[in-house]
């Protein structure tokens, strides 16, 4: 209304009515989904989840035909595994010392986020599929590889039984879980962590390295 002084009242701005085209409200859903059970957890119903993340349930169901199916695409978002860590590990051409550096360096960018941390302790306590699928890949495409590189770095022979191999894996879980801990003392107990991410994983390999081989030689010596 005009106070008669000349000045008029501002519209209030027009608000953006575009439809979100199929992929980018897939993509929504997606984060949405991602942000809700890192905070929520797997449980709760899709009529729930669909109310948390702001979209109806048959809108939901139209991209994803089921909550299961939802996971799944969670998990290939969150869970992504890098091409070139593989490379990382094998390459010779590099000390064994650096090479490890440089692969936990690059997968701790990775693994510990808040939603990367939060979702693997939620599935692992009521969605255990995500991560007997991860941990499987873990220890193809690291803890073996892993440990083959170690061998020959220090002139090792191969395990010769089932037993020797499981237990060399025991000694590399030292090494991956010490790194995993950090984040879950930051996203899960609300602890300090260290600031120097760099020399905290220096640190923790060249405790690997000074002590691993040392074992798996005990080892073969306590085996033949």
């Amino acid at each position: 209304m005009d106070s008669g002084t000349g000045s008029t009242t501002e519209e209030p701005p027009v608000k953006s009515t575009r439809r979100l085209l199929p992929e980018e409200r897939e993509k929504q859903i997606v984060e949405k989904a991602i942000e809700h059970f890192t905070r929520n957890g797997f449980g709760g119903s899709t009529r729930e989840l669909a109310r948390q993340i702001g979209v109806t349930q048959p809108l939901l169901y139209r991209y994803f035909e089921s909550k299961e199916a939802l996971i799944e695409r969670v998990y290939n978002e969150v869970f992504q595994w890098r091409p070139d860590w593989d490379r990382q590990i094998t390459d010779r051409s590099m000390p064994l010392a650096e090479r490890l550096h440089a692969f936990y360096l690059d997968y701790s960018s990775v693994i510990l986020r808040e939603e990367w941390i939060r979702l693997f302790i939620f599935a692992g306590l009521t969605h255990e599929g995500i991560n007997k699928k991860y941990l499987g890949k873990l220890r193809s495409k690291v803890f073996l590889p892993v440990l083959a590189e170690v061998r020959d770095a220090f002139g090792i022979e191969a395990p010769r039984k089932a037993e020797e191999t499981e237990a060399e894996i025991e000694m590399i879980w030292s090494l991956h879980a010490a790194i995993f801990y950090i984040g879950v003392r930051k996203w899960i107990y609300g602890l300090k962590v260290p600031t120097d991410m760099d020399a905290m994983i220096r640190q923790k390999v060249d405790m690997f390295l000074h002590g691993a081989p040392a074992a798996i030689r005990a080892l073969r010596a306590s085996a033949g």
